[in-house]
């Protein structure tokens, strides 16, 4: 009777627990994503895996909360092009406050099936700033613009005229509008405090999908679950920021010339190595001219050369303005997107700091070239002993816990046994002495 008392109880909490999950099931679900950076591949990634995960999950809504000074068109375009694909609607939330969504950021804003801005955000400058670093030039500029544009026009033209005015004079004049302008023009949808204002906006909100469908939403019971960018996806980030990328070059180019220079200790190589390599994929990302790295290799070449054949710092100088140089030219060339440029004190700061490094191993190195000779036959010179036997020829003399033939020096005076004797010359192992 008792097993059969706890079996039913068993089986009651099971159907009770299945009617939570149930139940849980049907609450519409709102997947939440933080898109906060720089539009590079990582960022791409990090769409491709939210929007897949919301197909997964069937989600009612998708909603990206979007942070961004820009990025690549190249990648912005990959990103439209994700969003308009996705089964699930997308909503691309400018947020949180005093957040932005600049340049390649305003075409994905633009591309969302709905849009909103949190107050005191931005949306615009939409200018294309050619990825070689150079000037674009003019027939080069006009057809990127125009081809963005065109882009732009099939994004927002189903808001209307103003709208499509809107957007393309952020691409042609780099205009840019608060939160209420682009709720005006009617550019985005809804102006939200947070994203649970936003779910409560959407509810009952109708979109239409690139298969022509509509959808309209249900959110008034809807719960939400994040989707934060991963550990590998944040390293990705990382990598792409123009300071991280320049302080792993120049460690990475430092380690390997040490061991180049000192070959035989793995450590210096192999941390170079590692280096070099995570900033050359930062470097593959972002807008870089080629053309300084050579003038940092020519820094680096110029500090072993001051510690080989030392110059008295004259090199080392030389070394630290071509370092400045080269990262400037490297990171800071005319044409490089403003969030791709490396900071200058950083830049000096660094450069300093490696001139300091390589001059204080100049000194060292110059100091041990005016130490005595701590080794071999001529660190024998000049020491002092005491004679074990009279040294009239030969004889035997005693220097520290070393008992060495001796010969007398033929301009010495006699040495007798006990007498303090100096060395004047070694030959071979025979030490040529005089009284002291």
């Amino acid at each position: 009777m008792k097993l059969i008392r706890i079996t039913l109880l068993t089986l009651m909490a099971a159907l009770a627990f299945s009617s939570l999950v149930h139940a849980q099931s049907d609450e519409p679900l709102a997947i939440i994503m933080t898109a906060d950076g720089t539009i590079m591949p990582p960022m791409l990634e990090y769409f491709q895996r939210g929007i897949k995960t919301a197909e997964q999950r069937n989600a009612e809504v998708l909603v990206i909360q979007l942070n961004t000074p820009g990025g690549s068109i190249s990648v912005m375009s990959e990103i439209v092009g994700v969003i308009g694909k996705s089964k699930v609607p997308v909503v691309i939330y400018v947020s949180p406050k005093d957040a932005q969504a600049a340049s390649a950021g305003a075409l994905i804003t633009m591309a969302g099936h709905a849009s909103a801005m949190a107050p005191r955000t931005v949306i615009g400058a939409a200018s294309p700033i050619d990825g070689s670093g150079a000037n674009i030039e003019s027939t080069l500029e006009k057809k990127i613009k125009e081809d963005l544009k065109a882009k732009a026009r099939t994004l927002v033209e189903h808001r209307g005229s103003a709208a499509v005015t809107l957007a393309e004079a952020m691409i042609d004049d780099a205009k840019a509008v608060t939160a209420k302008e682009a709720l005006d023009s009617k550019m985005i949808d809804f102006i939200s405090d947070d994203t649970e204002d936003l779910l409560q906006s959407l509810n009952g909100f109708t979109v239409k999908m690139d298969d022509g469908s509509k959808h309209t939403f249900n959110t008034e019971n809807v719960r939400t679950e994040n989707v934060d960018i991963s550990f590998i996806e944040q390293l990705l980030m990382m990598l792409t920021d123009p300071n991280i990328a320049f302080l792993l070059l120049a460690i990475g180019v430092q380690g390997i010339l040490i061991e180049i220079s000192s070959p035989g200790g793995w450590f210096a190589g192999f941390i170079g190595a590692v280096c070099l390599t995570l900033a050359v994929y930062g470097m593959g990302v972002l807008t870089v001219n080629w053309f300084g790295f050579i003038f940092l290799i020519i820094a680096f070449v110029l500090f072993i050369l001051d510690i080989k054949a030392p110059t008295h710092g004259a090199l080392t100088t030389a070394g630290v303005a071509s370092f400045i140089i080269g990262a400037l030219v490297l990171f800071n060339s005319p044409g490089t997107p403003q969030f791709e440029r490396v900071s200058v004190p950083l830049v000096i700061g660094m450069g300093i700091f490696l001139g300091l490094l390589f001059f204080g191993i100049l000194l060292i190195a110059l100091r041990a070239q005016h130490n005595p000779i701590q080794t071999g036959a001529e660190s024998m010179l000049g020491k002092t002993g005491t004679a074990r036997t009279a040294v009239d020829g030969e004889g035997q003399v005693q220097l520290g816990s070393e008992l060495w033939s001796a010969e007398k020096f033929p301009e010495s005076e006699p040495i007798g046994k006990g007498d303090h004797v100096e060395v004047v010359e070694v030959r071979g192992l025979r030490l040529i002495v005089k009284k002291k």
